[in-house]
């Protein structure tokens, strides 16, 4: 088979084109898709460590109340018809905290002084469970390991030790946490924030599961899973690795250091990074019409290619005729040509080359509310740091906003986030750097500014929303925390961190209101 040169010229045209879109195809894949895997794996650690905070809070508050009610006992521990107020206590405790299943008062021989619910009919009893014996033997504060009780309950006990103000042992006041029924871990751990498949569990430090959304998974030992076996030992991080069921998960997780227990929050791989290859049907989609544009260009291009070399060598072939060096002298189109198959040639390198731009942003940008992305917001933090740029940030959130998912339903929800990100843009100044840190969570960057003008900036972003009326027909609040570069922190985390503790510190004193980090020494 001959080839023509308008064909060899058109086949290799197009074989250009085409491994131009697929190279940009196919980096555009992988960029989005290691982007997805960071994101999600930063999220999930982050998400973990909060899960744990919160646990290990709770649990902590949760002793300190047994510890107050177990002053009120140990004085009715030697008085006679102290029944009565015995079960007023056990009850109390068991309503007042919402975390235990059952409360009981028991003596130093480990017999039921007073239980609630009465139903349990224990009074008198002695126990014997993993439980008392090891509050009867180790005297002090203590949440045991899980274990199964005579019912058959999956149990975690909690207890402290009742003791006079000689020191003298009387017993204990202990609650116990059936994991096999509603319970606080469910309450604390149920459903995931960012309600994008990603699920918790949490494991105690033999790497057996006391938290699980799938019940029946409840006792299943997943010690050989290495994200288990590095946070039973206390670490915390991030890591993509297979579990127990041969499936590819992106895992954060964190330590409870008051249980010995392992947050573990993940989302299955292929879920993390469908995006990018929707991302790449659609880049192929927005493709579609230039590329046809770009063949037609080639198919003229080839025949005007093609028509002066032809004519350069038929003059070729008749040379010696007088007047055909002039007429070969005329074909001066030639480079014309060329450079415009070059132009052409550029044009679409050019497009795809902005396609993938486009794609870039898109997978540094919020989708809902258009704002900055947390891992684009790092990376200007880690740049002004290295350049020792000053600068403050402001981290709020919605008051109540939880409130207005459940009262109006989260396309409403959505549609406050939208207003409150147009209302930052409008409070901030031109070159701050609006930022959605996740969920209801927003940050402010600004460049070159103190911490008086990001409390401007803070309060009249506030005072705005609390003037005006969301998008759910009320007024939103937010809470806000401010931070300054060098001046509070010299570590992005650190500096952050602050932030929030103010943000919490404003909404713990009644929300809706800034509060500055203290100008007090650092302690990093």
């Amino acid at each position: 088979m001959r080839w023509s040169l308008k064909k060899l010229i058109q086949l290799v045209a197009i074989l250009a084109i085409l491994l131009t879109f697929l190279t940009s195809a196919t980096v555009g894949y992988r960029v989005n898709k290691n982007t997805l895997i960071e994101s999600t794996l930063d999220t999930n650690k982050a998400y973990a460590e909060k899960l744990a905070s919160t646990t290990n809070t709770y649990l902590t508050e949760t002793l300190q109340t047994l510890e107050t009610n177990a002053i009120d006992v140990v004085p009715l521990l030697d008085k006679e018809d102290a029944q009565s107020e015995l079960l007023r206590i056990v009850e109390r405790v068991r309503m007042q905290t919402s975390t235990f299943n059952s409360v009981s008062i028991v003596s130093a021989e480990g017999v039921v002084q007073a239980v609630s619910p009465p139903s349990l009919k224990l009074i008198g009893e002695k126990l014997t469970s993993i439980g008392a014996r090891q509050a009867l033997k180790e005297k002090r504060p203590l949440i045991s390991q899980p274990y199964v009780g005579i019912t058959g309950e999956l149990i975690v006990y909690i207890s402290v030790p009742l003791l006079t103000d000689d020191g003298t042992y009387r017993g204990f006041l202990g609650g116990a946490i059936y994991l096999n029924k509603p319970n606080i871990l469910e309450k604390i751990l149920g459903d995931h924030f960012y309600e994008n498949g990603s699920y918790v569990y949490v494991v105690d430090k033999e790497g057996s599961l006391i938290y699980h959304q799938l019940e029946n998974r409840l006792k299943d030992d997943v010690s050989s899973n290495e994200v288990v076996q590095k946070v039973i030992t206390g670490i915390s991080g991030s890591q993509p690795l297979v579990n127990t069921k041969g499936v590819r998960m992106l895992a954060g997780y964190s330590y409870v250091p008051i249980a010995n227990w392992g947050v573990i929050s993940q989302r299955e791989e292929s879920l993390a990074v469908s995006p990018a290859s929707d991302m790449v049907f659609e880049m192929i989609w927005r493709s579609l019409p230039l590329l046809f544009l770009a063949f037609v260009i080639v198919w003229y291009v080839s025949r005007k290619i093609a028509l002066p070399l032809q004519k350069l060598a038929y003059y070729t072939e008749s040379s010696a005729q007088a007047d055909q060096k002039e007429k070969m002298e005329a074909i001066s189109d030639w480079y014309y040509e060329a450079r415009q198959l070059k132009g052409a040639m550029l044009h679409s390198i050019d497009y795809f080359k902005n396609e993938m731009n486009y794609f870039i942003h898109e997978s540094t940008t919020d989708p809902l509310t258009k704002l900055t992305n947390r891992r684009t917001m790092d990376g200007f933090i880690k740049e002004w740091i290295e350049h020792d740029t000053p600068f403050a940030l402001i981290i709020f959130d919605i008051d109540k906003f939880k409130r207005v998912n459940d009262r109006y339903g989260h396309a409403v929800g959505d549609e406050v986030l939208i207003y409150l990100a147009e209302a930052m843009q409008k409070a901030a100044r031109k070159g701050d750097i609006c930022c959605r840190y996740g969920g209801e969570e927003f940050i402010i960057l600004l460049p070159k500014a103190d911490k008086v003008t990001a409390y401007l900036v803070a309060e009249r972003l506030r005072e705005k929303l609390e003037s005006t009326i969301s998008p759910c027909g009320e007024v939103v609040t937010i809470s806000s925390g401010v931070a300054a570069y060098p001046l509070h922190a010299e570590h992005p985390a650190r500096l952050i961190e602050l932030a929030d503790q103010c943000l919490y510190e404003a909404k713990r004193t009644g929300r809706n209101k800034t509060i500055v980090v203290s100008d007090e020494p650092r302690h990093e």
